[in-house]
């Protein structure tokens, strides 16, 4: 256990927070019950670790052309600015907070640079600290929620370190105190329903607090290297949970009953005026939880009138990044809308304008810079249509394409999200789309198309490494099937045709070629023949993908 936390871990931490976050989010939306029961909960956390995982990118990013590494704190507090100016929804704004009162604590730099002793003692000061915060920007706290999760998570902490101390031992040691933390938090989880009567009538956890431990799980998993013990997000049998006499009764918020807007703003204003603008907003609405603070800070409400809402944050400040969200209501654009539209990512300019030509509305993969969800919210949104085929064509962006969809649902948008993990199943996908037929039919063919297609790849490979074809050299070309490493070779044409032996083993009909950039055509060429001469009855189409992160795709069909 390192006895500091430096910016590579500040980094992994983020990384597996929302790569948590992305596994579980479905399923924490689906339990989400309380304040109101938008199934939104998981996607709303996902999308604000996201933009924290982003900042600490990019302060990565600032360093890549000098000698140095990012210091400790800057990671840790671009971590947490990102989470404010990023935060989506109630839970969102309280994680956002959580993480802020965690990087108070934690970015008091030792002579070297580094976030001086990261302790035992330390991490349960960060944790008080955050949950603290985070009781202080929710304008009317309930019990059996995130912020139950968060205290029981400072307390378990607190008492790791005082226990250790009792029996003469060091109270610094940090694993044991995340890990004392996890653990309280996750009894604290599954206590919820005995603190809120709306979760012990729908049988489940709260689900923001759900999102927390997937985030606390993280944090053990980057400081000591092991993943804790999931918690399986579940509905609780009846007889399994009895409600209890005495619980606390949570206000209703049906779509119908409550208040009709969510509205989100970042504000610039001083502490006095947010203070002002927190008392007007308790009396517009409720769910409000205002965080932040240095003069920047992130308003969430729910109210009847969103003018007022943003009306007091003129008032107080300077509100920007405005968002306004009717509960259960159909946007009242739709009527404008076409039908139907399919957007796909591409990892080429060659393959984005093919796409286009063929209707699709295209978001671009930059090699080493793939879309975050807001980029393919944003061309869901651009694509101005009632129903829309979404076709991410890489497998690690399963979950930030989840995430957009979710996210262009609660627009009023019918989103079907085609699991494609390469850009030739998308061209296949693409292929048989026919915006006439029914949705569902439409989305079943897509899908069929993209699932008949072998793909595979073919790079040059950076260093030495054991694959599941053997151990590769750097310069070595690699042909992956399926994602697998099955050929290694050192011409790119014959370990293509190689690849092609490979996938035309088991049958096809058609093979698609897609270029890079620098490939020449008289790869193309060659490839073509090789297909011919051994392959009669199968066709072969090829085109220029432009600058990809590999020199060939191939797809069979």
């Amino acid at each position: 256990m390192p006895q500091t936390l430096d910016a590579a871990e500040v980094r992994n931490w983020c990384s597996l927070a929302l790569e948590a976050l992305g596994r579980e989010r479905e399923e924490i939306d689906a339990i989400n019950v309380y304040p109101v029961a938008d199934g939104d909960t998981g996607t709303n956390l996902y999308l604000t670790v996201e933009s924290a995982a982003q900042a600490v990118e990019a302060v990565f990013a600032a360093h890549e052309t000098g000698a140095t590494v990012p210091a400790p704190a800057d990671a840790v507090r671009a971590m947490a600015h990102g989470a404010l100016i990023g935060a989506k929804g109630n839970s969102g704004t309280i994680l956002a907070q959580l993480l802020r009162g965690m990087a108070e604590v934690l970015t008091a730099p030792a002579a070297d640079g580094s976030l001086a002793g990261l302790t035992g003692d330390r991490i349960a000061a960060a944790l008080r600290r955050a949950a603290g915060l985070a009781r202080a920007a929710v304008a009317h706290p309930v019990e059996g929620t995130m912020l139950s999760v968060a205290s029981a998570a400072a307390e378990a902490a607190e008492a790791a370190v005082a226990e250790r101390g009792a029996r003469g031992g060091a109270p610094g040691d940090g694993a044991a105190a995340v890990r004392a933390a996890y653990a309280g938090a996750r009894a604290a989880l599954d206590a919820t329903p005995d603190q809120l009567a709306v979760l012990a009538r729908a049988g489940v956890v709260d689900a923001g607090g759900r999102g927390l431990l997937a985030v606390l799980g993280a944090l053990v998993q980057s400081v000591t290297g092991e993943a804790p013990a999931a918690f399986p997000v579940r509905k609780r049998r009846s007889e399994d949970h009895a409600e209890p006499a005495a619980v606390t009764e949570a206000v209703s918020c049906p779509a119908d009953d409550g208040p009709s807007f969510e509205v989100i703003y970042l504000l610039e204003a001083d502490d006095r005026a947010v203070a002002r603008l927190r008392d007007r907003l308790d009396r517009l609405g409720d769910s409000l939880v205002i965080g932040g603070g240095d003069g920047l800070w992130n308003v969430h409400v729910h109210v009847d009138d969103a003018g007022a809402a943003v009306e007091a944050g003129v008032e107080a400040g300077r509100p920007y990044r405005i968002r306004i969200s009717h509960f259960g209501a159909a946007a009242a654009e739709r009527s404008a809308r076409t039908q139907r539209a399919v957007v796909a990512v591409v990892p080429g300019e060659g393959l984005a304008v093919l796409c286009a030509d063929a209707g699709a509305t295209t978001v671009l993969a930059r090699p080493g810079e793939p879309p975050a969800s807001g980029e393919l919210v944003e061309a869901i949104r651009r694509a101005h249509a009632r129903e829309v085929v979404l076709l991410p064509n890489d497998t690690g962006l399963h979950h930030t394409a989840a995430a957009a969809a979710e996210q262009a649902r609660a627009d009023g948008v019918r989103v079907a999200l085609i699991p494609t993990r390469a850009a030739v199943q998308g061209l296949a996908a693409l292929a048989v789309h026919q915006p006439d037929r029914r949705f569902d039919e439409d989305v079943v063919a897509m899908t069929t198309a993209a699932g008949a297609t072998r793909y595979a790849e073919l790079a040059v490979a950076e260093r030495q490494s054991w694959t599941m074809a053997g151990i590769c050299q750097a310069g070595d070309v690699l042909g992956l099937i399926d994602g697998d490493v099955a050929v290694i070779g050192t011409g790119l044409a014959a370990t293509a045709e190689a690849v092609l032996s490979r996938m035309l083993a088991a049958g096809g009909e058609l093979v698609t070629l897609v270029l890079g950039e620098d490939v020449p055509d008289a790869l193309a060429d060659r490839l073509e023949e090789y297909v011919r001469d051994g392959h009669l009855a199968v066709d072969t189409v090829v085109y220029r993908g432009g600058r990809q992160s590999v020199p060939l795709l191939v797809g069979v069909e």
